[in-house]
């Protein structure tokens, strides 16, 4: 069903694309769109390692919504490292693509926990009392959940080579 990766010398291990997924904070999402238009857009997003999914927030209307709500099928695409090496024509690069099914949570515990995951993640010193204050306001928000169905992970040969040197 998912295409195997052709330079499998550069594949991440899961353990690897997990990393990436924990360390980075925005990535793409790519949905299908209007007329049949692919739609990516950047977001921000927290991977929860426990069920393998990966929660996003969202306003109650726009074309990402309406993409999900058309079809479940979305991509999601993270780049831990892009460091341009222009000496050797060349990016060293790392990066992680997941693939999967959204669903749209609008109410519910299930909610409640992926906004708690959000506010730690990007605002872990925050006092309790803001925390409520911003949880307060959920109801003007909808939260996306990605069940990761395959994820593939892979980084510039180069970095590759540099791994197995320290080996």
């Amino acid at each position: 069903m998912y295409r195997e990766m052709r330079r499998k010398k550069q594949m991440l291990s899961d353990e690897e694309s997990i990393s990436v997924l924990q360390k980075c904070t925005s990535g793409v999402l790519a949905v299908l769109g209007d007329d049949g238009y692919p739609y990516a857009v950047p977001l921000s997003y927290v991977y929860d390692e426990e069920t393998n999914k990966i929660y996003f927030h969202s306003a109650k209307a726009g074309h990402k919504i309406d993409a999900v709500r058309k079809m479940d099928k979305v991509s999601f695409c993270v780049v831990e490292q892009d460091l341009i090496v222009p000496e050797r024509f060349t990016t060293y690069y790392r990066s992680v693509i997941a693939f999967g099914r959204m669903r749209i949570i609008e109410s519910g515990e299930q909610r409640q926990t992926a906004i708690n995951k959000l506010i730690t993640r990007y605002s872990p010193n925050e006092s309790s009392e803001n925390i409520q204050k911003e949880i307060n306001t959920a109801s003007q928000f909808y939260i996306m959940e990605m069940s990761i169905e395959h994820m593939t992970g892979k980084e510039a040969i180069e970095l590759v080579r540099e791994k197995q040197e320290k080996g």
